[in-house]
């Protein structure tokens, strides 16, 4: 078997991956013991991942999935309106499910005043509601207004934060969803969260992040929800 570190050929577009993970990311990992050695196979590494960031030059328009049982949904889409704020763009977030309280990322995030829409356009979970109609036209009045954003070229990035939930409840058609990311522009960016995403959504999404629960303070030790961490 050859060595890819000491290879210095220029593999093929489809092999460029199996080569990187090959050479692995280094560190005690690597099966070199001298400084030599792991020198050469770490200038292979970057050689071949800059020609793998060399090869995907596609920009585009991503639709982003974050699901899963486990904590980190929103806040995961909430890292990306941060970022994509700081770049000087626009973002639009639509909270579905969700508005019986303020979360401390609403208050934070007026310091971008005008550069981010905030609606949160629930009245809270089904078991403080108890009103299956009212629910479910809350949420399709949220779902119009995601639809003007999602038609906005000048929001680089809505979330739809609890969609999946949403879905998953039946307020919202699968159909409707997939019908409103066909609309929009090709450079805006989706963030679509909550558990239990449907198969077809998974379909569509380029990128799908599942959050698996492994321990929690609130089921194991009776822990409340605590400002900073649940909201």
């Amino acid at each position: 078997m050859s060595d890819p570190a000491a290879s210095s050929t220029t593999p093929d577009a489809s092999s460029l991956d199996q080569v990187a993970a090959e050479l692995g990311p280094g560190g005690d990992l690597a099966p070199e013991a001298d400084q030599e050695s792991y020198r050469r196979r770490m200038a292979r590494r970057q050689e071949v991942q800059r020609q793998r960031v060399g090869e995907r030059n596609l920009e585009k328009g991503l639709v982003l999935v974050f699901t899963g049982d486990g904590k980190g949904k929103t806040t995961a889409a909430l890292g990306l309106v941060l970022r994509t704020l700081g770049h000087g763009e626009q973002v639009a977030v639509v909270q579905f499910i969700k508005g019986g309280w303020q979360p401390g990322e609403a208050k934070a995030l007026q310091l971008f005043g005008e550069a981010l829409a905030w609606h949160a356009l629930g009245e809270g979970f089904t078991w403080e509601t108890q009103d299956r109609e009212r629910d479910r036209q809350l949420v399709q009045q949220a779902w119009q207004r995601s639809l003007t954003y999602l038609a906005d070229g000048g929001r680089k990035l809505v979330v739809l934060d609890e969609v999946n939930v949403a879905l998953k409840l039946g307020y919202l058609s699968i159909e409707q969803v997939i019908e409103g990311l066909a609309q929009r522009p090709p450079l805006t960016h989706v963030a679509l969260t909550g558990r239990g995403a449907p198969p077809a959504l998974l379909e569509r999404a380029d990128l799908v992040t599942e959050m698996k629960l492994v321990r929690h303070p609130f089921r194991e030790q009776g822990v409340k929800a605590q400002a900073g961490i649940e909201f």
